[in-house]
């Protein structure tokens, strides 16, 4: 009889506990906080409103906005409070963005013209109301199978109306089995309400959304000993390649391919544990243009177009690279391999036709795959970075060319060398004088060709030269 009342008495005060509305009502409605880059016809087009309906809510004679400044957004019944645009971070979905935001899955699908959940891709700028009396959410858990909310709540030194209120649920018994549950932070404890599994304590992206040519930097964060394991798709799956950076942590680096697509790609993330069962998750991320320029048509001599000898020398750079050192040898930002450091012929990214001087061959379309120092031939040519030397000699198409493997699955190439002075086996310094600048190989003039590779990816190689990774 007891027990009976007890759970009635739960019901009950559930029944009639309603989440509190955090944001404040105004009679002309919902008021936005202008991001860097916004315009008033961005902000429209954002919220689906007249744009001579948000310059009159605002008194606005012209178009001209501070960045700070909060613009009322009129005519989006049932929204209030204060809105900005944020990033959708990986890991996060319409069930933990509820979570952390404290606000109706109704209110972030009509903020955001959202069909399907599906489309909370990683990278994606999404509009979500401010409340800085939102509670900070930690202890994420699993509810295990047979377990309730009330003896959830004992665990975590909490009471089962507080669980019910962060956790967005309206009565217990829409905690099921596998729910993934957060429990009130202590203060100065950073925010974890994500939609990770709860294997993943974290797992950051940066920075998103991702760009063609960037290197991307998963860090991911673990609960107890498992195995990760994961894969980016780019142009194709590349399987993540995880390297320990303290006590449960791990980081990949991966490289994004020039040529893909803009789009959104699936970034997935396996935690193995020792009994051999697996937590996984996956989400689209977010691929955006680089903006890359078309350079000028390039005649060749034709054995460097010749699909027989080129592939032939692309799959032997590739099987060289592919062998992945666990020692992380370089050390903060690269080293400029050439005397001209801001004396560029060609750039990262560009896009490019080759075609032979004969005419024998079709036309061969590809990107530049790495940075065209100026400078003639027998300027010295510099290690951007502590390595190991994997490969040194004669090519069709690279030239006289050098490989050095930096660790991690990050190397870099150094093409069309005049001279060579290092061998397979040679350990090099960042700045060591590894060649001179020539002109073999697949070349119209004298000039170093620098790549950085990035787990089997040519990436842009400003990037290595402006940060430290990871």
């Amino acid at each position: 009889m007891f027990k009976r009342f007890f759970l009635a008495l739960i019901v009950f005060s559930l029944f009639f506990s309603a989440n509190p509305t955090k944001a404040q009502e105004t009679e002309e409605g919902p008021t936005y906080i202008v991001q860097a880059g916004d315009t008033l016809w961005d902000i429209a087009s954002r919220f689906n409103v007249n744009l001579d309906d948000l310059m009159a809510a605002n008194n606005l004679e012209d178009g001209n906005l501070v960045v700070g400044q909060e613009v009322i957004i009129p005519g989006l019944e049932g929204v209030s409070g204060v809105l900005r645009t944020e990033t959708v971070p990986y890991g996060d979905n319409l069930r933990s963005l509820q979570r952390r935001t404290q606000a109706p899955q109704s209110v972030l699908r009509k903020l955001n013209r959202l069909v399907s959940p599906t489309e909370l891709y990683a990278g994606v700028s999404l509009i979500v109301p401010i409340d800085t009396e939102l509670p900070t959410l930690a202890a994420k858990v699993s509810l295990p199978q047979g377990g309730t909310l009330l003896e959830e709540a004992v665990r975590q030194n909490s009471d089962i109306w507080t669980l019910s209120e962060i956790n967005s649920l309206n009565n217990i018994s829409i905690a099921l089995p596998g729910e993934i549950l957060y429990s009130p932070a202590d203060e100065g404890t950073e925010n974890n309400a994500n939609g990770l599994p709860a294997a993943f304590t974290s797992a950051t992206v940066s920075s998103l959304p991702l760009i063609q040519g960037s290197t991307a930097v998963i860090s991911v964060s673990v609960s107890e000993a498992v195995t990760l394991s994961g894969s980016l798709v780019s142009d194709k799956e590349y399987a993540l390649q995880f390297f320990p950076e303290g006590a449960n942590s791990f980081v990949a680096l991966q490289g994004v391919h020039a040529m893909t697509e803009p789009g959104a790609y699936p970034l997935k993330l396996e935690a193995t544990y020792a009994d051999g069962h697996m937590d996984s998750y996956e989400q689209m991320v977010l691929v955006t243009s680089g903006g890359y320029p078309n350079d000028p048509l390039l005649i060749v001599p034709p054995e460097t177009l010749d699909a027989s000898i080129t592939e032939d020398e692309q799959n032997d750079l590739i099987a060289t690279i592919s062998v992945n050192s666990p020692e992380q040898l370089w050390t903060g930002v690269f080293t400029n391999p050439s005397a001209y450091e801001d004396c560029f012929t060609s750039r990262y990214g560009s896009r490019r036709e080759y075609r032979a001087d004969d005419g024998s061959l079709d036309p061969y379309f590809s990107f530049h795959s790495g940075l065209d120092f100026c400078g003639g031939t027998g300027l010295q040519i510099d290690a951007a970075a502590n390595g190991i030397v994997v490969f040194a000699g004669d090519t069709i198409v690279r030239g006289n060319a050098t490989i050095i493997d930096h660790g991690r699955g990050i190397f870099t190439g150094y093409w069309h060398q005049s001279e060579s002075y290092v061998q397979v086996g040679d350990r090099v310094e960042a700045g060591q004088v590894i060649g001179l600048v020539g002109a073999t190989g697949r070349v119209t003039g004298a000039h170093l060709h620098w790549e950085v590779w990035v787990n089997q990816v040519q990436v842009n190689p400003m990037a290595w030269l402006e940060q430290s990774f990871p």
